[in-house]
């Protein structure tokens, strides 16, 4: 729990006491590899702080190809947010790509400490306006670089996922097919 209390520090000042007397809300959950926390189709009932490990969401196209949207990774919030929202089925899959361990709290109790805390409002709300941030600048940069460009800020920005993901994976992030991210890859090693 030291790295989501060290998360939510980076938010508002929070103390000692303050942290664990709202530690009842969370839960540690291991996930294997391959593993769902959300599914295509179901309610998320949950949102997670990712403590270890790596998870990727995808959603299904019209050509019933899986296309990954995002990559999560360790000390970063994930969750089907539209669906934990709303209490309505997800439209995405949020897998594991290695064995990951997540802290997670249920809607439910979040609605509860919203209700009983002025911080936790606080931090729902800086967290909720830092999501919105990163979804803004993927979609810029989607729109805005080159191929090359968004592999290189990847390799920059999340090394970590170049050697964990799947080639296949990675491609379809970067809204490419894999015989172009192998060309990307050659270039740039040369």
């Amino acid at each position: 729990m030291e790295s989501f209390n060290f998360f939510l520090k980076s938010i508002v000042p929070l103390s000692e006491e303050e942290f664990e007397n709202y530690g009842q809300f969370f839960k540690t959950i291991t996930l294997p590899k391959n593993s769902y926390f959300a599914q295509i189709g179901k309610i998320s009932h949950e949102a997670a702080f990712i403590k270890k490990g790596l998870l990727r969401t995808y959603h299904i196209n019209e050509k019933s190809e899986k296309v990954t949207s995002c990559f999560c990774a360790e000390n970063n919030l994930t969750a089907s947010y539209k669906s934990f929202i709303s209490q309505q089925p997800s439209e995405l899959s949020i897998q594991s790509v290695e064995d990951t361990e997540l802290i997670t709290i249920s809607y439910k109790d979040l609605q509860n400490l919203y209700k009983q805390s002025p911080l936790w409002q606080n931090i729902g709300r800086t967290i909720a306006e830092r999501q919105y941030l990163v979804m803004e600048q993927y979609a810029s940069v989607l729109c805005n670089e080159t191929t090359k460009e968004k592999y290189l800020r990847m390799l920059k920005e999340q090394p970590a996922v170049i050697g964990k993901a799947s080639v296949n994976d990675i491609a379809s992030y970067l809204g490419i097919t894999r015989r172009t991210l192998s060309r990307i890859r050659k270039e740039i090693s040369q």
